[in-house]
């Protein structure tokens, strides 16, 4: 489905120069984790005094620190595992960073109490289509990013309801039904993905095995 998700690349190329010079200078993709991470709260600060100009500026840094971890982690060859976890949790926070800004300023615009809790509405749905990806990861399927209504889209949002914050219940409600199409459209491509699929999810393959009384649940009953 078309999404903004689709000038992933093109941004990642836009941002070569700081690509090559992180391979030259040895620099971590953590580095550019925590630089997405600290963008993302200056622009929920931004986005808070209705500062939007500032907001688009520092939301773009967001996602370039976002592309950057993964392009700087390929071309210096140095993925890995926790990489991945350090990525994610970047991630995540900067999400939740970006919808406080649009809490904060629904709060500082003095908004009626039905638009300061579909904000935090919005927070909340905001979080289930990568709920959903990272769930689809842990059963074995592809770990599904992009659209209809990603974090690029959330940014644009966020933005426009800094930018005109009389229309910021509208611009919730619009994260809102975005996000939860996001989540079902992910949900229905793993369900397709792992359709006839059986045994334990590839997740579970590395969970705690169960004491023995557990496990000897359902069995045929010649032990206690």
């Amino acid at each position: 489905m078309v999404s903004l998700y689709g000038l992933k690349h093109w941004y990642t190329r836009r941002l070569g120069l700081f690509v090559r010079a992180s391979v030259r200078r040895g620099i971590s993709p953590d580095v550019w984790t925590a630089v997405g991470v600290l963008a993302a709260a200056a622009g929920c600060a931004a986005l808070i005094m209705g500062w939007w100009p500032l907001a688009f500026i520092l939301l773009a840094a967001r996602l370039g620190g976002a592309n950057l971890d993964g392009a700087v982690a390929r071309a210096r060859g140095v993925s890995r595992p926790f990489g991945f976890v350090l990525n994610e949790l970047g991630d995540r926070l900067s999400d939740l960073l970006i919808m406080a800004g649009l809490v904060g300023l629904a709060l500082r615009q003095g908004a009626g109490q039905g638009t300061v809790a579909l904000t935090l509405v919005a927070l909340a749905a905001a979080t289930l289509p990568t709920f959903v990806s990272l769930s689809a990861a842990g059963a074995g399927a592809p770990r599904l990013n992009g659209g209809p209504f990603g974090k690029t889209e959330r940014c644009l949002a966020a933005v426009v309801a800094c930018a005109l914050p009389q229309y910021l219940a509208a611009i919730a409600w619009l994260i809102i039904a975005g996000s939860l199409l996001t989540a079902t459209t992910r949900l229905v491509r793993t369900a397709r993905t792992l359709s006839g699929a059986t045994g334990p999810a590839l997740a579970d393959l590395s969970a705690p095995t169960p004491p023995d009384d557990i496990a000897r649940l359902g069995g045929d009953g010649s032990r206690p």
